[in-house]
C-alpha cells in the first residue's frame, strides 16, 4: 500500500503533466474536497465526479493556465500539507494572477477522507475583475 506523502506527490506529479485521471485518483466516493469561502470555486464537494466538475472543470471554464506549483510536501503521516503557488490568468480579463496556497490532505486508513484548501483568495479574484 502507497504512503500517504507517496500518494499526495502522485497527484501533483499528474497535475504537472497534465493527468486529469492521475489527479482524480485518490479521490473516494465519500472523500470531502473543501474549497476555501471566498474562493471562484467555494464549496465541499463529495465524491470525484463533484471534483471534475465543481473544481477541475470550473476552474478550466473561468481560467487560461491554471495550475498548481508545488513547493514542498510536509508529511505528517494521516496529515499531508502541500505548499505552493496558484498561477493563470483570467479568461474574461486576461489579467493573471499568482496566489500563495498551501492543500491540507486527511488518511484514514490508507484513503483520503478530506482534502482542504486554503489561499490568498483575493489575488485570484481580483483577475477576475475588469
Amino acid at each position: 500500500m502507497p504512503r500517504n506523502h507517496d500518494i499526495v506527490a502522485a497527484h501533483y506529479a499528474a497535475g504537472a503533466s497534465g493527468d486529469l485521471e492521475g489527479m482524480l485518483a485518490p479521490i473516494e466516493p465519500d472523500t470531502e474536497w473543501v474549497e476555501e469561502a471566498g474562493f471562484p470555486t467555494a464549496g465541499t464537494y463529495v465524491g470525484r465526479q463533484a471534483v471534475l466538475e465543481g473544481v477541475f472543470g470550473a476552474l478550466g471554464e473561468r481560467f487560461d493556465g491554471f495550475g498548481f506549483e508545488l513547493e514542498t510536501i510536509i508529511d505528517g503521516g494521516d496529515t499531508q500539507v502541500a505548499l505552493g503557488n496558484y498561477r493563470g490568468t483570467a479568461r474574461a480579463t486576461g489579467k493573471s494572477f499568482d496566489a500563495r496556497v498551501a492543500h491540507v490532505w486527511h488518511f484514514r486508513d490508507g484513503k483520503l477522507s478530506r482534502f482542504e484548501q486554503f489561499a490568498d483568495s483575493a489575488v485570484v479574484l481580483a483577475s477576475l475583475e475588469a
